[in-house]
């Protein structure tokens, strides 16, 4: 799949595979391999981020992607998030819908809106706000007719 079709068609939630179609080296080539990673991974779509025009530049649609959180004993220290414009040379691959009955928790920011943590129920995700407070969070269920309408429409990942 291309940027752009990611961009269209996959739910926020989704796990997302980029590539670029290099083998992977052996791990003795460290450099190599931290190359490699670069451009190959998997994370989770949590923004989709439409063209924003500014008085001093423009950007192009983009969307981003959440590799993992660092940190110790339940703090997190580093968040690891990767954008991409649509017009990103790498390959994509929708590896998983969220699943029905997750509960995605959503904030309002700018022009779009960011998944802050996908929940496996509603209860999860009520426990979740209580530890996380966000002002302007707000909670979606992941329903059957969303799923249904991707598999139908041929946008189902394997």
């Amino acid at each position: 799949m291309s940027a752009p079709l990611i961009f269209d068609t996959a739910p926020l939630g989704a796990l997302v595979r980029y590539f670029d179609g290099t083998p992977r080296p052996p791990a003795r080539f460290t450099k190599k391999l931290a190359a490699w990673r670069q451009r190959n991974g998997v994370g989770r779509l949590v923004r989709k981020q439409p063209a924003r025009e500014r008085s001093t530049y423009v950007s192009p649609p983009s969307f981003t992607l959440h590799e993992g959180d660092f940190g110790d004993a339940g703090v997190i220290i580093v968040t690891v998030s990767r954008s991409f414009p649509l017009d990103s040379d790498l390959q994509f691959e929708l590896v998983e819908h969220p699943p029905v009955g997750a509960v995605r928790i959503l904030q309002d920011i700018g022009d779009g809106y960011e998944l802050l943590h996908l929940a496996e129920s509603r209860e999860a995700a009520d426990l979740w706000l209580a530890k996380n407070r966000y002002s302007r969070a707000r909670i979606e269920e992941v329903s059957a007719d969303e799923i249904a309408a991707d598999t139908v429409e041929g946008r189902r990942a394997a």
